[in-house]
């Protein structure tokens, strides 16, 4: 039987009342300022301004529980509990209340007497290295608190991981609970600096990015062979700030291996991360764990249950329509024009007004088909190096899922724009145009592909929630 979630009116207001600045940018979202709102980077048509949005292109807005509805594809129960809870069970400031509650200066939680705890829950527990444990508490990175409960009836003891500023002044610290029992507290102390979260700094040029303390002590396990020559970052989340602070003090670093967990959220921010570094003119590879994520690997390297790895549901889907196009491609048309892209996508904001998901996707998948044919064709025409084979892997490798997120309507409002475009490439004369022209192909094609697999993704989000109606 399903579960129904019931939420107080006061719960919902509350959660209706976040600021989604704040929200978003706690979710590791980038924001540009635009007047006295924010924007989207990710999605530049919505903006956001306390605990409202607006999307310019689908001329819709609202509140906060809509907001994340929307742009995360989330149930109304799944929304609130994310605005409620967040991650790491912290309660997402309200708009109501930001500017009113006073900012407590950054301390570190109090030290107990001995670390016995935390060796046994790192060595005995999470099966790290006793010698790398050591190696961090002797240079004072971790230790053991003692917390009394706000009744001053209990004691919490955590993990703390500690991060300094260049200066050796600590200005972060992320607890990890010690209690073996039940799902484990996690979350940064109040007042952190994320500029300078938990890390280590070696003499080589390479940068390991993970996202928790526990990651990065594992994969040191894993790999101890000169580990200290290295240096490592642990984000205490998924934002990119300490990650960007440690390459800005250390300009000797150049090279960044992103360790992020093997799963939806990890593989999205290793994408984001891998295209802003390579921004920066920063090189930049990926390093996958077999299993969820490199605690995991341990687990599996000692016989022990390990949870799987987590492929990108985009990603999955990506991969089956490149599959078709790149089985179905020979059969294209080679008369693809403005017109006939155009005659699909009307036909296909038609299909899906009415609700006809199976034929507004063949017609996106046909507007992708024939516009790698036509950008393939204009390459050719060229005599340039570019063949079909090499549209076809950029249209699968430049991919991105960070950027996939939001409305459908957007997507086909982009390709409609892209479209429009053609029409100014009637008389093409140089190769400089005509590449161009190719190019232009190449974007109806990349926003035909992101089209399809929003599509596919509401339609098995549907098939879920349909199959969870049946249940209860």
């Amino acid at each position: 039987m399903g579960v129904y979630v019931h939420f107080t009116d006061d719960q919902k207001y509350r959660a209706n009342n976040v600021d989604l600045v704040d929200f978003l940018q706690r979710q590791g979202e980038k924001l540009i300022p635009s007047g006295r709102d924010k924007r989207l980077e990710a999605d530049r048509s919505i903006t956001v301004r306390g605990n409202e949005w607006y999307d310019h292109s689908a001329e819709s807005g609202g509140y906060a529980i809509d907001f994340v509805r929307n742009f995360y594809g989330l149930t109304f129960p799944e929304a609130v509990t994310m605005l409620l809870g967040g991650e790491q069970g912290e309660i997402y400031r309200p708009t109501s209340q930001k500017k009113q509650e006073p900012k407590q200066p950054f301390a570190l939680p109090n030290p107990h007497s001995d670390m016995r705890r935390v060796y046994a829950y790192l060595v005995k527990t999470r099966l790290i290295d006793r010698e790398v444990v050591s190696y961090f508490a002797k240079a004072k990175l971790l230790y053991e608190s003692c917390e009394k409960s706000k009744d001053g009836m209990k004691e919490y003891h955590n993990a703390v991981f500690v991060g300094y500023d260049e200066n050796g002044v600590p200005r972060h610290a992320h607890k990890r609970g010690l209690y073996t029992e039940g799902t484990g507290f996690k979350g940064n102390v109040d007042s952190c600096d994320p500029n300078y979260s938990f890390h280590h700094i070696g003499t080589s040029n390479r940068l390991y990015v993970f996202e928790a303390p526990i990651d990065l002590l594992s994969y040191i396990t894993l790999h101890p062979k000169d580990w200290q020559n290295h240096s490592y970052v642990a984000l205490c989340g998924v934002s990119e700030y300490a990650m960007l602070k440690m390459l800005e003090l250390h300009p000797s670093l150049n090279h960044v291996v992103l360790c992020l967990d093997h799963d939806e959220a990890g593989i999205e921010a290793s994408e984001k991360y891998h295209d802003l570094l390579l921004e920066k003119g920063v090189s930049c590879d990926r390093d996958l764990c077999i299993h969820k994520d490199w605690n995991e690997d341990i687990k599996a390297n000692h016989g022990l249950p390990a949870i799987p790895a987590e492929e990108h549901p985009q990603h999955l889907i990506r991969d089956e329509i490149c599959k078709q196009l790149t089985e179905s491609i020979m059969t294209a048309k080679s008369n693809c024009s403005a017109d006939t892209l155009s005659a699909l996508l009307t036909k296909a904001r038609s299909h899906l007004h009415w609700g006809q998901f199976s034929e507004t996707d063949d017609c996106m998948r046909e507007m992708c088909r024939l516009s790698v044919a036509a950008a393939a064709r204009e390459y050719r025409q060229m005599d340039h190096s570019r063949d079909l084979s090499a549209v076809q892997s950029r249209l699968h490798d430049d991919f991105r899922t960070y950027e996939n997120r939001g409305h459908l309507k957007t997507r086909l409002d982009l390709l409609e724009s892209d479209i429009m475009s053609l029409r100014g490439f009637e008389r093409v004369v140089t190769s400089g145009e005509k590449e161009k022209l190719a190019e232009c192909y190449e974007h109806i094609a990349a926003h035909g592909l992101k089209g399809a697999i929003l599509l596919e993704k509401h339609r098995q989000k549907m098939e879920q929630n349909q199959g969870m109606k049946l249940s209860m």
